[in-house]
């Protein structure tokens, strides 16, 4: 890592992914569509990480929040809750491509607060 990550504000979304590597595993906040980073995410997807296992209460919809990443297959794992109206996500998992662990919400949560305590 180039150790910009322990700065609070980077200039730029591709300065603020530029770390993220091959593998790597997101938390990517927003409920529904609403408070996703879809500039984050659209940076993402141009920087170029794939591989990556990403955790989140859904899978956005085919062209909003993580559907820029499933456009660019770009995750191999998804750990959510809900996954109903992205038509990409779903080919991409009955197509076997992407590995999926349904959590319920509250249980999501309560894992994501445990993590960082």
């Amino acid at each position: 890592a180039s150790g910009t990550a322990s700065r609070k504000v980077f200039p730029s979304a591709e300065a603020a992914v530029a770390d993220i590597r091959d593998g790597a595993t997101l938390l990517v906040g927003g409920f529904g569509l609403t408070g996703v980073p879809d500039h984050l995410l659209a940076a993402i997807r141009r920087q170029g990480a794939s591989d990556l296992t990403v955790v989140s209460s859904n899978v956005g919809t085919d062209a909003r929040g993580l559907g820029v990443l499933f456009q660019g297959r770009r995750i191999s794992k998804m750990i959510a809750s809900y996954v109903g109206e992205n038509d990409l996500f779903e080919a991409q998992f009955l197509g076997g491509e992407i590995d999926v662990e349904l959590v319920p919400m509250g249980t999501l949560a309560e894992r994501m607060r445990a993590a960082g305590a």
